[in-house]
């Protein structure tokens, strides 16, 4: 059979329903792509002037303009750009996507770049399809003796043009008829919010008004008044005198604020558009106060930033923007953020997930990528390796920020530190480079409140370890190690931490009398972080204190010699206690106060916590190895006690009361556990009060 060729057709009846239909996920996105093409219209004359095609006059602003009319259900854009003839509205308009913008761009290609000229498929105008039933536009081409046009379309495949149209001025008139499903889009209030949410930061002054309305004033100083301003009415203020006492007695009046006059004039239009964004000035012109201001008017949020990363690049992509580290209360308050990202100024969406790493999503903040390469909606990057090099640029702007932080303004690092704890460590947790250039300048903060990075804190209890445990090791050949520093790089670094300050009160004292320290991890990430560590470094091992009694906190004993006790005070538990499966040890603690302890290994309770995130709940803990050990200390009178006296009929309430007391020391008590303690501590006291 001979092959065949041909091309492929598109019937404008099919595809026009699924670009007013499908193309947007949202509808109010019409405001974007209509204020879009005003912009680039202006953009594109502005071009021209430069290229020395074309004059402004003296008195020339470039704005947009959109007027809503709720009694007429319109919606007006109006733009004093590029104008288009006739033919150019045959070929832009109703050749659906072929763009003007790139024609212009073809067209100057020696002379001009992509700079802000914002479209590129010649799809946007057809957004306002979605929500209108029908669109006028009213246009007149910045070429000497072009004539005004007008152009109708009811959506569909039908248009009528001719060339009587009304504009006497170069530019744009686009008018909406809107559907009874949008009419809400005439509402000023409603347009302000949706040109707000697209158009704050776009590079063209946009201003919003209602037609008909009343005129509104404002009364203004002599030396605030402009040639632009249209004065009302004059307002003359005579002088205001005050009585002034002289040094012989004598009062006179004189002349406390001189007489002056006021205008009131029509009130001055205020541009929804910030047409030089925050983010588009170097980092050297931009002042704390700037930044703080920023961050209040795009994120209406008035607690204040603890810092910022402005990104300031250009090779080899062009990429600005600002990252606001927010200040986070409690571990409660929500620490979600809210990256937005713009094209050219132009927003496009929150938090994009190609370009934005997740971890940094934590943050808030603007990112302005013209290069980034967007589907044709403008709501959605394509799927480009382009995307992850952008990605990788943020990440490392951040870390080395952070690092550069640590290294030369240590003390405004630690001030933050309990605040941006959870971005680094979900970012170690989430990005393995980032994780490789930050790991050095994670903070520890010990028991005293100090804070250690990691390596200082892998030394805080070197001593105590040394004193400790002695490691016999030995060599490759078999023979002991005689070198301490082989010992020492053969066992791992214990770095002790605790979860509850209140709650394991007790174990902190203990280790603080045994001259240890450890370090406050209280946060959710703590877990996964710490598990993650010790998984990059086996040398490390972190241990809660209350995993295991340490060497400093206790005294060797003698196992052989102390069996019958020990067996003595484990069946005396055991039996008060009705459990015959309890786990006890006996210890001779060097603090003879201490009654009785209970631990958890730290395997077994991180097995508990994975559990718990798992909902595992309907699982036997002890399958795990999970169960907790009672600690009874040989030296305390209240054990002495119990094993002289097994036989008393008070040691059951002592042995539970221990226990009771061991388990609060380690975690809260059941409601049903806790009533009971609470009457057997009454108990107790009437014993004492007889």
């Amino acid at each position: 059979m001979a092959t065949r060729q041909g091309s492929l057709s598109i019937n404008s009846e099919n595809i026009l329903p699924i670009i007013k239909k499908w193309m947007y996920s949202d509808h109010d996105i019409f405001f974007r792509e209509l204020v879009s093409n005003g912009c680039d219209a202006i953009t594109k004359l502005k071009k021209l002037e430069v290229m020395g095609e074309y004059s402004f006059s003296d008195d020339y602003k470039p704005a947009i303009q959109v007027i809503v009319n709720p009694e007429d259900k319109t919606l007006k854009f109006i733009d004093n750009g590029i104008g288009m003839t006739a033919a150019e509205v045959e070929e832009y308009i109703t050749q659906i996507a072929f763009s003007g913008a790139t024609d212009f761009l073809e067209k100057y290609k020696d002379k001009t770049n992509e700079d802000q000229i914002i479209g590129h498929f010649g799809l946007g105008f057809y957004s306002a399809f979605m929500v209108a039933d029908e669109v006028h536009i009213d246009t007149l081409s910045f070429q000497p003796g072009a004539t005004p046009v007008h152009w109708e379309c009811d959506g569909g495949t039908e248009y009528s043009i001719n060339e009587e149209g009304t504009r006497t001025t170069p530019g744009t008139e686009i008018t909406l008829f809107l559907n009874d499903d949008s009419v809400e889009f005439a509402n000023e209030y409603r347009a302000r919010e949706v040109l707000q949410k697209y158009c704050s930061f776009m590079p063209v002054e946009i201003f919003l008004s209602k037609a008909n309305a009343e005129p509104e004033y404002q009364t203004i100083e002599k030396s605030e008044l402009l040639e632009s301003d249209t004065i009302i009415e004059t307002i003359h203020e005579e002088p205001k005198v005050e009585e002034k006492e002289n040094e012989d007695g004598t009062t006179e009046l004189v002349e406390a604020i001189p007489a002056k006059d006021k205008y009131k004039i029509l009130k001055r239009p205020v541009s929804i558009s910030d047409t030089n964004p925050l983010w588009a000035k170097h980092p050297n012109d931009c002042t704390d106060d700037d930044y703080k201001d920023f961050y209040r008017k795009v994120f209406q949020d008035y607690k204040e930033p603890l810092f910022w990363i402005h990104l300031n690049m250009d090779y080899p992509f062009n990429l600005k923007g600002i990252l606001y580290f927010p200040k986070i209360n409690t571990e409660y308050d929500s620490i979600e953020g809210k990256i937005k990202l713009y094209n050219n100024q132009v927003f496009i969406a929150d938090n994009i997930k190609e370009v934005i790493p997740e971890f940094l999503m934590l943050l808030k903040g603007v990112i302005d990528c013209p290069d980034l390469p967007l589907n044709v909606s403008r709501s959605a990057l394509q799927n480009d390796g382009f995307v992850k090099k952008i990605a990788d640029y943020i990440t490392k702007k951040v870390a080395d920020k952070l690092s550069g932080m640590c290294k030369t303004d240590r003390e405004s690092y630690e001030k933050y530190w309990d605040d941006i704890s959870p971005f680094i460590k979900f970012g170690c947790l989430k990005d393995e480079k980032f994780c490789e250039k930050i790991t050095d300048y994670i903070l520890f903060k010990n028991l005293d409140g100090k804070y250690f990075a990691l390596p200082e804190a892998l030394k805080v209890n070197d001593d105590a370890d040394k004193d400790a445990d002695a490691v016999e090791v030995e060599n490759a050949d078999g023979t002991p190690a005689t070198d301490n520093n082989d010992a020492d790089d053969a066992k791992k670094r214990t770095i002790y931490y605790v979860t509850d300050e209140v709650q394991q009160s007790q174990y902190i004292k203990m280790f603080k009398d045994a001259g240890l320290d450890a370090f406050v991890l209280t946060h959710n990430i703590d877990q996964p972080f710490i598990s993650q560590l010790e998984h990059k470094n086996d040398k490390i091992k972190f241990q809660r204190i209350d995993a295991e009694l340490g060497e400093g906190v206790k005294e060797e004993i003698d196992a052989e010699a102390m069996k019958d006790d020990i067996d003595t005070l484990t069946a005396t538990f055991r039996s008060a206690l009705k459990n015959d499966k309890l786990d006890i040890k006996v210890e001779k603690l060097k603090d003879e106060s201490v009654s009785s302890m209970i631990t958890l290994s730290e395997d077994s309770r991180r097995m508990q916590d994975m559990m718990k995130m798992y909902n595992m709940y309907g699982m036997d803990p002890s399958m795990f190895g999970t169960s907790e050990t009672l600690v009874l200390n040989a030296n305390n009178k209240l054990v002495q006690y119990v094993l002289a006296n097994k036989d008393s009929d008070n040691v059951p309430m002592i042995c539970e009361q221990l226990y009771d007391l061991a388990m609060i020391s380690h975690k809260q008590l059941a409601p049903e556990a806790m009533t009971k303690f609470i009457k057997r501590s009454n108990d107790i006291l009437m014993l004492l009060a007889k």
